[in-house]
């Protein structure tokens, strides 16, 4: 990662978090401890999701955190790579199921032109 455009992710900077903001903090750290846990889905599988919408969401803290954690919990750089292309494939189809709003667009601006 770029030091410049993305800092490391530091003790410094966790320090920092937790003494401005303990509360939601520690609300948070509950909160996802809570979603990762084994549930109806293991946690894995939860990993290799989070690894997807990291990509998704092009966060490089949640891809490094989330790639870590979805190996820590026993995926295979295979699983990983292909919740990756999971994501590019949504991140894809998103922009295409969205052209429909451009071909409405073009659609009446055709009608007000003719009518």
């Amino acid at each position: 990662m770029d030091s410049s455009l993305y800092p490391q992710a530091t003790a410094a900077l966790a320090h920092k978090r937790r003494e401005l903001a303990p509360e939601p903090l520690q609300a948070f750290k509950a909160f996802s401890a809570a979603v990762f846990a084994d549930g109806a889905l293991p946690g894995v599988t939860k990993q290799l999701i989070a690894v997807a919408v990291a990509h998704v969401t092009q966060c490089p803290y949640c891809i490094k955190g989330h790639t870590a954690a979805a190996l820590k919990h026993g995926a295979s750089e295979q699983q990983i790579m292909e919740a990756i292309w999971v994501a590019a494939e949504m991140r894809a189809g998103g922009a295409y199921a969205h052209s429909a709003l451009a071909l409405d667009v073009m659609q009446h601006a055709h009608e007000q032109q003719a009518g």
